[in-house]
């Protein structure tokens, strides 16, 4: 059961009626009129122009692109990276209605069991630390300038010597073995249920709502070669879509106006202990998309001071270019002496990191040093290379200002007249265009697709044709489809009346996804009876067609004549009474 289903369902429905899905979301950005919906850049994708609409008569909205939708409720969850309950309470706040949900309405989500594991073992970890045995681990973070405020703040703890204590405490807790060994801190050996992690300094890592999803286990009196270990990759940890401290930068980020993307948690922890608590870290790994995106929504400005020595400028121009593919230009901040910004601060302290983060260098610019290293620029082929490729990295930028300084800077560097460095960046832009086009290109349906598809587009927006395909359709071929068009008539039976937006809500995962996916058909909002007679009479076909293949089937490996013959006048039958 989830929180869904324990609030009241009038309470539920009188909060969303209560609050203007139009002017909620223009509170996270910008919206135009254009007839009866608003548009704006979707914040759940890579989006360059306006493919979001906002329906104020049907009170959600959908992005015709990603095919990301849904009510205000489903909006704020996912912009936020918030639970049912709190967007709940953060849209009856804004309603002036009063909420007394106590946390016995804690969401119970998916794979509960893991998140409930991982809960247990951070306050293992943390005891461990606190005690005699985690004397020597608090002396060397303590030498680290690590104290005890961050310590506590950061949740950093102790995995012990022995290699089975957190195992045994886990079992004597009634835990299932499997359920132990899925979380990634447990291993089933030869000597049984063992810890994964034993005596290292356990720096724990959340999800975006600030749950333990796993740890970097930290060596710290030991010559080990493995410097940190990281916990691999289960169903509630996916590296490529988490941020390092996500869930406490996220709005110091938004008042602050920008975000400072750094490459590891120490990097983080460091800005955090000089009160700079608008950064975030990438743990090292390249930058996803699905990160991207998230760092998108977090600010209008991102800064990238990754670590100073090489390998961190190879990762700030991955980044970067990940980024400029959602419409993002970073700024750049690079560190001397090769140092990362956790050495930087302690060797130089906050003012001069501050005077850094104040005054970066825009993406162009870094792009001009970074690629003109160990190149013979002397060599003209080389130096033709290096051109073509700023150029190329040029034409991935929206800024127009910056475009036309770059190449004003081209030119003058290159002595190459502007006039053929803009034709150079119009055809590289036009290629990645196309190339564009041809990705987002959809495969054509067959007519029984189509016409599930299309029926349920209209069964979403009206409930007229709802009561028709339960009347005369009552089965989709599709699963997915049969199981969206079923729960819109069990809404329907339930509650005596139908609004997509109060469905939306008590959907399963499962459909509003398929709903989504609907909504991005974005068909005519008129339909005649003719049509939807249409998309009836082709799903009635497909399931009869279907229904005389089984028959016949059974009797290719029936061997009673009686019951062949019986089988046969079934399909007779069947295609007289559907004249099939």
């Amino acid at each position: 059961m989830t929180a869904v289903d324990k609030i009241d369902e009038d309470l539920i429905q009188k909060v969303r009626s209560s609050v203007d899905i139009v002017d909620v979301i223009s509170g996270y950005l910008p919206l135009t009129g254009k007839g009866k919906n608003f548009f704006g850049v979707c914040p759940f994708h890579d989006d360059h122009s306006p493919s979001m609409s906002v329906s104020k008569e049907k009170q959600i909205y959908h992005c015709f692109s990603c095919g990301a939708g849904g009510n205000v409720f489903k909006f704020v969850m996912d912009y936020e990276h918030i639970s049912f309950i709190e967007a709940m309470k953060l849209l009856a706040d804004k309603a002036g209605i009063p909420l007394n949900l106590t946390s016995t309405y804690k969401t119970v989500q998916k794979n509960q069991t893991l998140y409930d594991i991982y809960e247990i073992s951070q306050k293992f970890y943390q005891n461990n630390i606190n005690t005699a045995e985690g004397k020597e681990a608090r002396d060397y973070l303590e030498k680290r300038k690590i104290d005890k405020e961050l310590v506590k703040e950061f949740g950093i703890g102790l995995s012990l010597t022995k290699r089975d204590v957190l195992a045994k405490l886990l079992l004597q807790k009634q835990y299932n073995p499997n359920d132990l060994t899925k979380t990634g801190l447990i291993t089933k050996n030869d000597y049984g249920y063992q810890d994964l992690y034993y005596n290292r300094i356990m720096f724990p890592l959340w999800d975006l709502n600030g749950q333990v999803v796993g740890y970097s286990g930290r060596i710290y009196n030991t010559t080990d070669t493995s410097k940190y270990i990281n916990t691999r990759e289960t169903e509630i940890f996916k590296k490529g879509e988490l941020i390092y401290n996500y869930h406490r930068a996220k709005e110091t980020s938004r008042l602050e106006g920008y975000i400072i993307v750094m490459e590891g948690f120490m990097d983080v922890i460091r800005a955090y202990s000089v009160g700079i608590t608008n950064a975030i870290a990438m743990m090292g790994t390249a930058v996803t998309k699905i990160q991207a995106n998230l760092i998108k929504r977090m600010a209008k400005e991102v800064i990238l001071c990754f670590d100073g020595d090489e390998a961190g400028a190879k990762a700030t121009l991955s980044c970067s270019n990940e980024l400029l593919e959602i419409g993002i230009t970073p700024k750049i901040v690079r560190l001397e002496e090769n140092l990362d910004p956790d050495e930087y601060i302690q060797k130089y302290g906050k003012e001069k990191f501050l005077r850094k983060i104040e005054n970066p260098m825009n993406i162009m610019d870094f792009k001009f040093n970074y690629l003109k290293k160990d190149k013979d620029l002397g060599n003209q082929l080389e130096y033709s290379k290096y051109i073509h490729t700023i150029i190329e990295e040029l034409a991935k930028i929206d800024d127009p200002v910056l475009k036309e300084l770059t190449l004003q800077k081209l030119s003058t560097e290159s002595k190459l007249s502007m006039d053929l460095l803009k034709k150079e960046m119009e055809e590289k832009a036009s290629v990645r265009e196309v190339k564009t086009i041809q990705e987002k290109s959809i495969p054509k349906q067959n007519k029984y697709r189509k016409a599930e598809q299309n029926l349920l587009y209209y069964m979403l927006n009206d409930l007229t044709i709802i009561q028709i395909y339960h009347n005369k359709v009552a089965y989709m071929p599709t699963d997915k489809y049969r199981k969206l068009a079923n729960s819109l008539w069990g809404f329907y039976h339930q509650h005596q009346f139908y609004n997509l937006a109060d469905f939306f809500t008590e959907a399963t995962e499962e459909n509003q996804t398929t709903i989504n996916e609907i909504l991005k058909l974005n068909l005519k909002e008129n339909y005649s009876e003719e049509e939807i007679d249409d998309y009836v009479k082709t799903i009635k076909e497909y399931n009869i067609k279907y229904e005389c293949k089984r028959v016949q089937e059974k009797i290719r490996n029936e061997t009673d004549p009686l019951e062949k013959a019986r089988l046969a006048q079934k399909i007779v039958e069947l295609r007289i009474g559907n004249e099939l």
